[in-house]
């Protein structure tokens, strides 16, 4: 098999010499020639800059058919960064991005694509690409909503408030539109099958990401598999590359390929057949890492066509072709399929791990997991390789997650107004409430920490409060938070397994913060205060716009010390 040197598409800041110097360096010098620079002393969210209106005008709009489309969108609204080669043996990748994320923020950083990657010595071919759906304003950039510079919560709300929309538009349910079945002729994914012993995995641009990890990791694969009554299913588990032609499958046990997988052991199954697909368009790759999709356990278990949900979602039909082995239909625009089998019995489970986690912490090794063999690759001639950077960056846009959230939230919490759970945080979610009564702060709390495992410290604010903004929130706790009694702690209840705090697995203690003005009928103040900026648009209501247009150049040309 051979890479061939080829030119993505998508072309943005190529910055010659990068590993003239070391990754921190390097990226102040990169984003700062390419106009990424923070707008204010704290750490502000990124503003995007589209490179010109005729670049917008002529780049992909959604729905994207493929990952190559997703990212020339990026590029043309100023969100994509491309160096021409970077040093992974010398761990550049994570230390450039570590450097963007602490000069703009999880949320601010940009995509970043490296044409060729240092690999146990030898340079290889990607490109490489990373942070993928990690900005603001991709949440509005993958419905094709308008994107205001600068407006990164503008746009996350209008994001918020399109899907919520769409559930209410369709009753309350996720949009359908089954998958269209092209030829393989017709599947860019096919241009080169691959087969038995001469695939080789780790030719490809596969990446260790931390020191610490056990290797290399195919670790944006979404694992397309089929349960006879669970039906077809794809979700996105960590792979350990293990050898040419094997792979580490790490499915959690509360994850439905787990429970695919285990159903099939108890059918007395003793290998299973499934293909991985990599490089999805950016809808696929939403509902591979989230739960958006309603699919019931138990008894009577309830199917759910994920591929009729991206298609609904997208407002256009999924193109999926058949794979090589099986019955399984893929997604035809993808940048590589791995078809293999999965050996079910026990005596052929092997360790896996560690790897760094979704809490930005190592996670354990796993002393008995799966192991996939892999049978046929297929890919594109030269495949663009996604990887995540777990614990790092946003995984994916959350505004589909946290509307879907919000919508059984508003059932639940009738002062509801909107809801939170920030990825660079993770453990913490914020909610906002409209709030007329005593008690009304720490009850809405409770049935968010009663039901959602990810939510061990929740933190309940006024309507004014702006729960995207950290700084708000934390004002609010300082001024408003009386930890007795407005806090409550839950003892033992059920966490997300992969949190580097608990003792005992999938079990934690919880808090319930209520930094809502306390009322007097919960012992706060007869009449609370009023912040100096209400009071400033009350008293001064032009003082603002006068403030922009006097002042406004000054302050955007301002050099930061």
């Amino acid at each position: 098999m051979t890479h061939r040197k080829q030119a993505p598409a998508t072309a943005s800041q190529s910055r010659r010499g990068f590993l003239a110097s070391s990754a921190t360096a390097s990226v102040l010098g990169a984003l700062a020639a390419a106009g990424y620079g923070p707008v204010s002393a704290a750490a502000t969210p990124l503003v995007a800059k589209p490179s010109n209106r005729r670049a917008l005008a002529k780049a992909p709009k959604a729905p994207f058919d493929s990952l190559r489309d997703w990212v020339a969108a990026m590029d043309a609204h100023g969100l994509l960064l491309r160096f021409d080669r970077i040093d992974q043996d010398a761990y550049e990748i994570p230390a450039l991005f570590f450097q963007a994320t602490d000069m703009y923020t999880m949320y601010g950083a940009p995509c970043f694509m490296f044409d060729q990657v240092k690999i146990d010595g030898q340079w290889v071919d990607g490109p490489v690409l990373i942070n993928t759906q990690g900005h603001w304003n991709t949440d509005a950039i993958i419905w094709n909503l308008p994107v205001t510079p600068g407006d990164h919560y503008g746009n996350y709300r209008a994001a918020i408030a399109h899907m919520e929309k769409v559930y209410a538009d369709n009753g309350g349910k996720l949009p359908q539109i089954p998958p269209v079945v092209v030829s393989s002729r017709q599947a860019p994914v096919k241009e080169v099958v691959v087969r038995g012993d001469d695939i080789d995995i780790t030719r490809f641009a596969f990446v260790k990401t931390n020191p610490a990890d056990a290797g290399r990791y195919v670790n944006t694969g979404s694992h397309f598999m089929v349960d006879p009554q669970l039906g077809a299913n794809f979700g996105t588990y960590r792979c350990q590359i293990k050898g040419p032609r094997k792979l580490g499958i790490n499915p959690e046990p509360n994850q439905t390929g787990y429970k695919m997988l285990m159903a099939a052991r108890e059918r007395g199954e003793t290998t299973m057949k499934y293909s991985i697909v990599l490089g999805q368009d950016p809808v696929v790759w939403v509902l591979s890492g989230t739960r958006l999709a309603p699919r019931g356990f138990g008894k009577d278990p309830i199917p759910a066509d994920e591929l009729a949900i991206a298609g609904g979602l997208r407002g256009k039909a999924v193109e999926v072709v058949k794979s090589e082995n099986t019955d399984i239909m893929v997604p035809a625009h993808a940048e590589m399929v791995i078809e293999g089998t999965i050996d079910l019995r026990e005596e052929a489970f092997e360790p896996e791990g560690p790897f760094g986690e979704m809490f930005g912490y190592l996670g354990p090794v796993k002393p008995k997991n799966f192991v996939m063999t892999i049978d046929t690759i297929t890919h594109r001639k030269q495949p663009w390789i996604m990887n995540a950077m777990t614990g790092m960056q946003r995984g994916m846009v959350t505004a589909p997650a946290d509307a879907a959230y919000s919508i059984s939230l508003k059932e639940a919490i009738p002062q509801f107004v909107a809801y939170t759970n920030p990825q660079d945080t993770m453990g913490v979610v914020v909610l906002s409430i409209d709030k007329t009564g005593p008690g009304q702060g720490l009850k809405s709390g409770l049935a968010i920490a009663q039901r959602n495992p990810i939510a061990k410290v929740v933190i309940v604010v006024d309507k004014d409060i702006n729960i995207y903004d950290r700084t708000d929130v934390m004002f609010a706790i300082g001024s408003r938070w009386q930890p007795n009694p407005a806090s409550q702690v839950l003892d033992d209840v059920f966490g997300l397994m992969t949190d580097p705090s608990q003792v005992k697995y999938a079990r934690t203690s919880k808090i319930v913060i209520d930094a809502t003005r306390q009322l007097p009928g919960e012992g706060g103040k007869a009449e609370f205060p009023r912040t100096n900026r209400d009071l400033l648009i009350e008293g001064a209501p032009e003082a603002f716009a006068k403030a922009r247009e006097k002042f406004g150049d000054a302050l955007a040309s301002w050099k930061r010390a």
